[in-house]
């Protein structure tokens, strides 16, 4: 039997951490910036988890399962 693929779209969005925390790039960073913070910008820039509803979903696309 072949090997399993993972989704390789979901691979590029989203990041498994060391401890195995599953990570994404926060949205609303991309464009449109002049109106949004300074603050709010560099809060931007940091990864957040992955909620928990939606873990199990992400986890089935990275393993290919």
């Amino acid at each position: 039997m072949p090997k399993m693929k993972s989704k390789r779209s979901a691979a590029k969005r989203f990041k498994r951490t060391a401890t195995g925390k599953l990570m994404h790039k926060q949205s609303f960073a991309s464009h449109i910036l002049t109106k949004k913070t300074t603050k709010r910008k560099r809060q931007l820039r940091k990864s957040k988890e992955v909620a928990k509803p939606d873990r199990g979903r992400v986890k089935r696309l990275l393993l290919g399962g």
